[in-house]
Parts: C-alpha cells; sequence; structure tokens
C-alpha cells in the first residue's frame, strides 16, 4: 500500500538520499539493482552503502529481492520521496497534509505553500505495468520501460499539458513538476460525479464542460480520457483535471477522441438527468467543438 512518505523524510540523512538515487540511476537499465553495483551509481563507499540498505529497507523505500544476485529496487514510497525532497529543497513546498484522493493511477495530498496546493504523485505502471505499456501511447517507442519511466512520463505529459492549457482552460495551476510528482493549485468544488444538480442547472453546467473541451481544442489539446471523475464543480465554474493521456490535435486519432470525450460526457449526463438532457447529438455536438462554433447545446449551430 502506498502511503504518504512525508514523516519519514525528516528521519533521512543526505547520505539516504544518495543511496536512493544511485538505486534510481541503476533501475534505468534492470528493474533490480545488483548491491555490487550500487556503490558506482550512488558514488558511496560500500560500507556506507551496506549500512543504508538496511535504514531504507526498513523506512520501506527499498526492497530487496535474490535472484542470481542480490538485488534492490526503489519502492513507490522510496521514489516518492526523491521527489519530494527535490520540492523542498525548491521550496516549492514547506510541508505535507492530508490525503486529498486515492486512485488507480495516482495519489493526491494538500501540501502547505505560500498558499494550501495539491501535491500529485503518479502511479501508472506500478500495479498493472502491462496494461499500461498496451494503452499508454508515450510507453509504445520503447522495448524496456520500467514502471519508473511509465509515472515519470505521464506526469512530464501531464505537467507540459497544463502549461500550455493554462489559463487559457480551467485546468489546475501547475507550480512545479519532478520525476513522478506535480505540484498544482488545490481545486475547489466537488467532483462532478458526486453533484446532484438541480434540473434548471444541467444544462447550463453542461455547457460549462463542453465549452472547456472547446477552449482545450482550440489551445491544441484533446483530453482523451473525459469522464465525471476528472470534473470539478465549484461556485466559480468547472475545472477539468488529469491530462496524463492529453494528445495534441494534430494527431491522427484526435477527432475521435473528441468524439469519445464528448459522448463520455453527454452519456453521463443523460444517465442522471434524462429528463434534462434527452435532444443532444454526440456527433453534432464534437463538430461544433472541432471547427470552434460551439456555444451553447441549445444554439442552432450546435
Amino acid at each position: 500500500m502506498v502511503s504518504n512518505v512525508a514523516p519519514v523524510i525528516a528521519e533521512l540523512e543526505p547520505e539516504d538520499f544518495h543511496l536512493l538515487s544511485g538505486i534510481e540511476q541503476g533501475m534505468r537499465f534492470s528493474e533490480w539493482v545488483s548491491r555490487e553495483k550500487i556503490p558506482e551509481f550512488a558514488r558511496m563507499t560500500v560500507e556506507d552503502v551496506d549500512y543504508r540498505l538496511d535504514r531504507c529497507e526498513d523506512q520501506g523505500l527499498i526492497e530487496r529481492k535474490t535472484i542470481q544476485y542480490q538485488g534492490f529496487s526503489l519502492t513507490f514510497e522510496g521514489y516518492d520521496a526523491l521527489a519530494l525532497h527535490t520540492f523542498a529543497e525548491r521550496e516549492s513546498i514547506q510541508g505535507v497534509g492530508s490525503s486529498l484522493g486515492v486512485g488507480k493511477e495516482s495519489d493526491v495530498y494538500e501540501v502547505q505553500s505560500y498558499k494550501p496546493l495539491a501535491l500529485k504523485y503518479h502511479r501508472e505502471g506500478y500495479t498493472n505495468f502491462r496494461e499500461v505499456m498496451r494503452e499508454r501511447e508515450y510507453t509504445a517507442d520503447r522495448e524496456h520501460v520500467s514502471w519508473l519511466y511509465t509515472a515519470r512520463k505521464a506526469a512530464e505529459r501531464e505537467y507540459t499539458a497544463l502549461e500550455e492549457l493554462y489559463p487559457g482552460v480551467s485546468v489546475p495551476r501547475p507550480v512545479d513538476h519532478n520525476r513522478h510528482a506535480i505540484v498544482m493549485e488545490r481545486m475547489d468544488g466537488v467532483e462532478l460525479s458526486r453533484t446532484k444538480l438541480e434540473d434548471e442547472q444541467v444544462r447550463p453546467v453542461l455547457d460549462l464542460i463542453l465549452d472547456e473541451v472547446q477552449n482545450a481544442y482550440e489551445a491544441g489539446y484533446v483530453h482523451a480520457d473525459m469522464s465525471e471523475y476528472n470534473i470539478f464543480v465549484g461556485e466559480s465554474g468547472v475545472t477539468v483535471f488529469d491530462w496524463p493521456q492529453a494528445v495534441p490535435t494534430e494527431h491522427e486519432n484526435a477527432r475521435e477522441l473528441l468524439e469519445r470525450d464528448v459522448t463520455n460526457i453527454l452519456g453521463y449526463f443523460t444517465r442522471k438527468y434524462p429528463h434534462a438532457i434527452e435532444d443532444v447529438e454526440d456527433t453534432t455536438v464534437a463538430a461544433a467543438i472541432a471547427e470552434g462554433r460551439f456555444d451553447s447545446i441549445d444554439s442552432d449551430e450546435t
């Protein structure tokens, strides 16, 4: 079970981070890093490595396995510790608070900075590695891929998308990025799946969401995984989050993915509010968004 490593950070010494970084470097070449190679990767003596291996294993930051050799690998807690240590050194954050959400592919925590922010750790590839490799485009060009690479690449792609979309699209403001983690603006509101809209709110909220889909398309991106679980509804409007799988609009499947996003959102509203949403065509709305002429689901041009 992946947990909040913030309490562990205070107990770690600089040499512990050198060890973790060394194992991280070794995992670029092998899932399990040979004990004999760690001193070279970590630039530490054999004696120091032996001592630090025991310390970090006791903290749950690394794990060992005996195969043809004794190998060591970072746990996700160990990878979290490296990213969190970097954010602290950069003064991007001053502390980590409670969990804001735990999902299949990410964990999110509240963090303290100049204002309350959110820290998102990507978990792609850790428990469903083969499935992720098949589905995620950013692993398609690599024959040998570790879960570190998969999670780091997901964070890179999401951070890049957020930087290019904000503030023209209502997405969380990106603050910092390291390895598989992103510091971003904490969102206000409630996840769409947990909201209960009044009848008179349904179509206006749907319009707001589709308008953000159009804004993102005009900015060069298709979300490619839109659902009721990655939209927040608040007093100031809606916020669309979770962008690691986003594709540029010049992608050969962009139009298909756009239509799928629209279908997913309209399908959710139709299921939950059938009396308020009963006359909206998915393909018509998607075409209007792609052509930059979407205004409202009640518009004659949609």
